[in-house]
């Protein structure tokens, strides 16, 4: 095959309209129902990824307000204290699994291909593949509600109260069935976004001109892939113990219920920085965009992101420092879970100090931006207070516990993509959103979450323990739930502000160009939105920042995005060498394929068999789904074609 470039077809207009309608015919979904069923596309799978996860927030946020309402004060009778261990447990799953990690999916579905200058991620299908297993775990899980059996154990879900004999209906169930399809969505997106970083990136963007965006959702790809098998493996073996009677956690058959315990939290805590560092990477490449200067300390960042991800392997046993484990294991534990701090305030310094030495531009992304490093010494502070063994004893299981963990996943998770919403909004869909009512929504945003979860602090100091559906008018609590239970509704209008914003934004809003903010990074050269094709010349990258060359003067050469590789023979992207991204191969991409899809639908009636008891649905789904597969990687004639290398 040959390679074409617009150095040797002087004569073609660089990006003519022939090849720019050539291309959207290669790369364009088809129409229609099997279109939206069967696209490969990851802009449009990003999107549904944003869409989806946002919509579990909403569903998560009811849970919230109902649960306020009900501890607004004392000896409340708004729900029974059955449905509150529903409320949540899935509020907490909601949160957690539903909204936390697959919106920061979306985002780095969108804009992986963009910023590292390819057409698409390294598997297409793989990519549809994992929205779908997505959506249905997200569907399972919230079945449960439709036969009053929800998940009641709360999100970390203990034994024994998750075993038979203290919980016999089907809830955890379908938790632990939920969670394990949850975990093959996110294994699948991890090695997808491994591949695509390591294999896909434009020529030239050697692993120092990477964005920091690119390597967060990177680094805690890695860590799902090392961590996820461990809560798979957990939820499998509860499921055994409730529906075959082996003793895995069961202590009266000779199991272990501190076993629960390690696997979970083996996977829980690296969890909590994979909901937290591809944030952060928004953060680091969005301030130097309205700061008007590059990142300070890149390199730093970029190792206090892998150093964060690796030292979280080594603290989960910090949420059992009450346990009873031997006091020398909990020291180097305790240990550990300080010395993380370390990473943490190298990032924290670096977008301070990019602040300080730019020139900000205050727009509503900037606030969000802004209030995430607060948000993030708030709760990083709030976190280290639970490392020491003396405090968490006294901390563990009160509300402390609970304001600490919603400063983590909403103020450095929800600050930060709200922040990155703002800035990749007019990029995804050619417009731009209300900076005015932007504003308006963030400082509602802003003051309504410190007023909700700021006393929560003060009311686990007054010793409120989590999990209880109401309190004694004795015990003193009423004030400060009231004041929390005022601070989450103030959110909930903020959040509505926001939801207000976008839907008008999409109707009438101002039309952005290629490149409202003037951002040096290889998705603001692409048209608002990109075309299915993303580039019709495939950059060159000579330096970290490709759109800011001139004024930067850095890098040993000049990027080139419109002299370049066209491959506009099918669905082709190169691949370039792991280290240097020098060209190495052109790789066929598959067309739009249903096989993803419809392989999920096996695979989740064959979830919903095990569920109900009907053998025969499960042993259908799991004859079924390995057809699916073999369709699925059936090649096609045009796949089949060996990858030739490219040379020059």
């Amino acid at each position: 095959m040959s390679v074409t470039t617009y150095e040797e077809q002087p004569k073609v207009e660089r990006r003519s309209d022939r090849l720019a309608e050539r291309l959207q015919r290669i790369w364009e979904t088809k129409p229609g129902l099997y279109g939206w069923i069967s696209t490969v596309d990851h802009k449009q799978i990003g999107i549904r990824y944003i869409v989806t996860a946002f919509a579990f927030l909403v569903v998560g946020g009811v849970e919230a307000l109902i649960m306020r309402v009900q501890l607004a004060q004392p000896e409340t009778r708004l729900v029974t204290p059955e449905v509150y261990d529903q409320l949540f447990t899935m509020h907490g799953i909601t949160m957690i699994f539903l909204y936390g990690l697959p919106i920061l999916s979306g985002f780095s579905n969108y804009l992986f291909p963009l910023v590292l200058g390819s057409r698409d991620m390294a598997f297409p299908r793989l990519n549809a593949f994992s929205y779908w297993v997505y959506l249905a775990s997200g569907l399972f899980l919230y079945s449960s509600f439709l036969t009053g059996s929800a998940p009641n154990n709360g999100w970390f879900n203990y034994p024994p109260y998750s075993l038979p004999e203290f919980n016999p209906g089907p809830n955890m169930d379908f938790y632990a069935l939920g969670m394990i399809l949850l975990g093959i969505s996110t294994t699948a997106g991890a090695a997808n976004f491994v591949i695509t970083v390591a294999r896909t990136r434009a020529v030239g963007m050697s692993l120092n001109r990477i964005p920091i965006l690119v390597w967060g959702t990177t680094t805690i790809s890695v860590g799902n892939l090392l961590a996820v098998p461990a809560v798979s493996l957990a939820f499998f073996l509860l499921w055994l113990d409730r529906q075959f009677g082996t003793h895995f956690y069961d202590a009266s058959g000779g199991g272990r219920p501190l076993l629960w315990q390690h696997l979970f939290w083996m996977f829980a805590h690296p969890w909590v920085y994979v909901i937290v560092l591809p944030a952060m990477g928004m953060v680091s490449d969005g301030l130097p965009i309205f700061c008007r200067r590059p990142l300070v300390g890149y390199t730093l960042v970029v190792l206090a992101t892998i150093t964060t991800m690796v030292l979280g392997f080594g603290v989960w046993v910090h949420h059992m420092f009450a346990t009873g484990l031997p006091y020398m294991l909990l020291s180097v534990f305790s240990g550990s879970s300080l010395i993380i701090t370390v990473p943490s305030a190298v990032a924290v310094f670096a977008w301070v100090a990019t602040i300080l030495a730019g020139t900000p531009v205050i727009t509503t992304a900037f606030l969000f931006f802004a209030a995430f490093v607060v948000m993030f010494v708030v709760g990083g502070v709030s976190g280290v207070m639970t490392a020491s063994m003396p405090a968490d004893l006294q901390l563990h299981d009160t509300y402390f516990v609970v304001a600490h963990l919603h400063y983590v996943l909403i103020g450095i998770n929800v600050f930060g993509v709200l922040g990155a919403l703002y800035m990749w909004f007019p990029k995804m869909s050619g417009r731009m959103l209300d900076e005015k009512l932007g504003r308006w929504s963030f400082w509602l945003i802003f003051i309504g979450f410190n007023v909700a979860f700021l006393p929560m602090h003060w009311t686990g100091l007054l010793g409120m323990p989590r999990r209880v559906y109401t309190y004694p008018i004795e015990a003193g609590w009423g004030t400060v739930n009231l004041i929390t239970t005022i601070g989450t509704f103030v959110l909930a209008v903020g959040f509505l502000m926001l939801f207000v914003n976008v839907f008008v934004s999409l109707q009438r809003g101002r039309i952005a160009g290629p490149n409202p903010w003037d951002g040096p990074t290889l998705e603001w050269a692409t048209s608002s939105p990109p075309p299915p094709y993303n580039f019709a010349v495939l950059p060159v990258v000579a330096s970290r920042h490709p759109l800011w060359e001139n004024r930067l003067r850095e890098g040993t050469g000049e990027s080139s995005l419109d002299r370049g590789i066209v491959l506009d023979n099918g669905k082709e992207i190169i691949a370039t060498t792991a280290i240097d991204a020098e060209p190495d191969l052109i790789l066929k991409m598959p067309d739009d394929d249903p096989s993803p899809f419809l392989v999920t639908v096996f695979m989740t009636l064959g979830f919903a068999g095990l569920l109900l008891h009907w053998w025969w649905l499960a042993a259908a789904g799991g004859l079924l789904t390995p057809v699916g597969l073999i369709a699925w990687l059936w090649p096609s004639a045009e796949l089949a074609q060996t990858a030739e290398g490219v040379h020059g």
